[in-house]
C-alpha cells in the first residue's frame, strides 16, 4: 500500500506540474482574460490528489509508531 501511495504521488505531482506549465502557456499565448475556465482551474485536481496522499505519507510513521507501541 505504501510503495502505491508513493508511486501515486510520484506520478501525481508530474500531472499538477505539467498542467501549471500549461496553465502558464495558455495565459500566455491567449491573455489571462481569455482563457479558458477548465485551463484555469486543470491544476486543482492534481493538487487536492497531492494533499490527501501527502498527509498520508506524513502521518504514516506516527500512525505506525502508535500501532506498534499498542501491539508490545
Amino acid at each position: 500500500m505504501t510503495r502505491f501511495i508513493r508511486s501515486f504521488h510520484r506520478w501525481t505531482s508530474m500531472a499538477f506540474t505539467l498542467t501549471v506549465i500549461a496553465n502558464f502557456v495558455a495565459i500566455g499565448f491567449m491573455g489571462q482574460a481569455s482563457v479558458p475556465p477548465l485551463v484555469t482551474y486543470s491544476p486543482l485536481l492534481p493538487l487536492f490528489l497531492l494533499l490527501f496522499s501527502g498527509l498520508f505519507m506524513f502521518f504514516q510513521p506516527y500512525f505506525a509508531r502508535r500501532r506498534a507501541s499498542v501491539a508490545s
